[in-house]
């Protein structure tokens, strides 16, 4: 394999079967893991996402609430605790996660209080099309395609494997992806990142989801906004809780998370076939309508996050 693009390298790192971090390395989430993610910090965003699974299910006449991509399921068991008593006994919590590693945690936290899947398609069908929806921090995880601008178009970052060491490369893309972002005028050298198999994934299942409502929360920001003073892009590795940048992305394959920001413009257009209306904001302001004033350090720290809310099209229902 001497020659790949980086999305290809990426996957390998995370989801190879046998070396990938998400399949096999990751060892925990937390201040003792590799990285931390916002349910480790406070109860503050399951608070706020029960309310809103609350009323969703109430107003869908719905039972069944998905989590894709739980992590430790430590997110999934605050918000069964916040849920109002007589609709946490109704809920049907399923969770949908690949790694067998992190489905081993999520049946520790939560054991019989949720059902697990292994694809959002198993758990749809479970779930008849009807289902609130929601995740946390998944985007990030999926691999991306690396773009590089040059004085005369768009060169995709690959990645070459000769003498034991790795390099990148620029080669002409068989196509660009469908993005907001290359309708922007960037400088020379700018580097991008799109969530191309994210799309992939999103267009295998969505015409499956009848009704309900889902909502998004990940690192990211508008395609207007995204690389702002970054020529660099938002590509970083995260290993032992340190932060890893340029060639130190390459140096520990499989031992560690390798993650961008995600474009919440490209997120909208792309589900927007299948999906509508939507709502799409800084995370601050999906949380501060149901969180109390000791939650306030918390919601003032979540301003790199951002919440996109999203429902069927009519004729699905």
């Amino acid at each position: 394999m001497p020659t790949e693009t980086f999305e290809q390298y990426m996957q390998r790192c995370l989801h190879d079967p046998q070396r990938g971090y998400y399949a096999k390395q990751i060892r925990s989430i937390g201040s003792r893991g590799d990285f931390t993610t916002a349910p480790q910090l406070s109860e503050a965003p399951a608070k706020a996402i029960a309310r809103w699974a609350s009323r969703a299910m109430r107003q869908y006449r719905t039972r069944h609430l998905i989590e894709i991509g739980p992590g430790l399921g430590t997110l999934a068991k605050q918000i069964l605790k916040h849920l109002p008593r007589t609709q946490r006994w109704i809920t049907k919590l399923h969770l949908v996660d690949s790694s067998a590693t992190l489905l081993s945690h999520q049946k520790k936290q939560l054991g019989r209080l949720a059902s697990y899947h292994s694809s959002i398609h198993e758990a749809l069908t479970c779930c008849d099309g009807n289902a609130i929806i929601y995740s946390n921090e998944l985007v990030d995880a999926f691999p991306v395609r690396l773009f590089r601008k040059t004085l005369d178009r768009w060169m995709e970052v690959a990645v070459e494997h000769a003498d034991k060491t790795t390099r990148e490369i620029l080669v002409q893309p068989e196509n660009l992806p469908v993005s907001s972002i290359f309708s922007i005028q960037f400088p020379t050298d700018q580097r991008v990142e799109i969530h191309e198999s994210y799309h992939t994934w999103l267009k295998s299942w969505l015409p499956m989801w009848k009704q309900g409502e889902m909502l998004t929360i990940d690192y990211g920001n508008t395609s207007d906004q995204m690389y702002l003073r970054r020529p660099n892009g938002s590509l970083r590795a995260y290993l032992l809780q340190q932060r890893i940048e340029g060639t130190g992305i390459y140096q520990n394959p499989g031992l560690q998370d390798i993650t961008a920001d995600v474009n919440f413009t490209d997120l909208v257009e792309w589900s927007e076939p299948w999906l509508h209306p939507h709502q799409l904001a800084n995370l601050t302001e999906f949380l501060q309508p149901f969180l109390a004033t000791e939650d306030q350090d918390f919601i003032r720290a979540s301003g790199h996050f951002m919440f996109l809310l999203q429902s069927p099209h009519d004729r699905y229902k």
